[in-house]
């Protein structure tokens, strides 16, 4: 019976985010996935789900009480990214943000060099980061399947590391980034035709909450329960 409990509480988890389950907010979205437990439910949702961002966030998840606090400051931090940054695709997921970028505005044809157009739309993100300190952020850079394997996954570090270098030289703190580089091996979209291949050629930002927010949500929880 555990068992079963067990595989119900992921079928439900990966059902609410898979779905974008409209109904409800990221804070009750990372309530019932703190139930399940971060770690684990992050690696099956990620597999499950083809994308690595998810897991990431997923896997971030601490659930109850906590994790609704720390839901409902990241629910205004991703509605505040919308606004500001609008060429983003901006997901809540879990405790945690996804935000894309396509590559068609952050560089040229294999290229690692970032554009302008790149420049002032991390300058958006920025100013949103810097009105949340108390967050982690990992990048990623992803490619589609066109050459060959290896190129592709130095290509990926690189995009990611341009990146992560802008971020810190406009003040972020280094202590909040993290750069991994996926190459082909994580595709969103079958890899079939050019504007699939295109929505594959990404860099997502994985917003997470940091110790600092943590600690400060446990202790409003703790409040919250005397």
């Amino acid at each position: 019976m555990k068992l079963l409990r067990r595989f119900a509480l992921f079928a439900m988890l990966g059902a609410v985010v898979l779905s974008g389950c409209k109904s409800m907010t990221g804070a009750q979205k990372g309530a019932i996935i703190g139930t399940v437990g971060g770690a684990a439910a992050g690696a099956i949702i990620g597999r499950t789900a083809g994308n690595t961002a998810v897991g990431t966030a997923v896997g971030a998840t601490v659930g109850g009480v906590t994790g609704a606090i720390i839901g409902n400051k990241m629910d205004k931090q991703a509605e505040e990214m919308k606004a500001k940054v609008p060429e983003a695709t901006v997901e809540r997921v879990g405790e945690g943000i996804i935000v894309e970028l396509p590559n068609s505005i952050l560089f040229g044809f294999d290229s690692s060099t970032l554009s302008a157009e790149a420049k002032a739309n991390l300058d958006k993100m920025i100013t949103v980061f810097s009105t949340y300190p108390d967050t982690d952020i990992e990048i990623q850079g992803h490619t589609d399947n066109t050459g060959a394997a290896a190129y592709n996954q130095t290509l990926s570090e690189k995009r990611a590391k341009a990146v992560y270098d802008y971020l810190i030289a406009k003040g972020v703190a280094p202590a909040r980034l993290k750069v991994v580089g996926y190459g082909l091996t994580s595709p969103k979209y079958p890899n079939d035709t050019e504007a699939n291949r295109a929505l594959n050629r990404r860099v997502e930002f994985v917003i997470t909450a940091n110790e600092k927010m943590l600690q400060e949500a446990e202790a409003e929880a703790a409040r919250q329960g005397k």
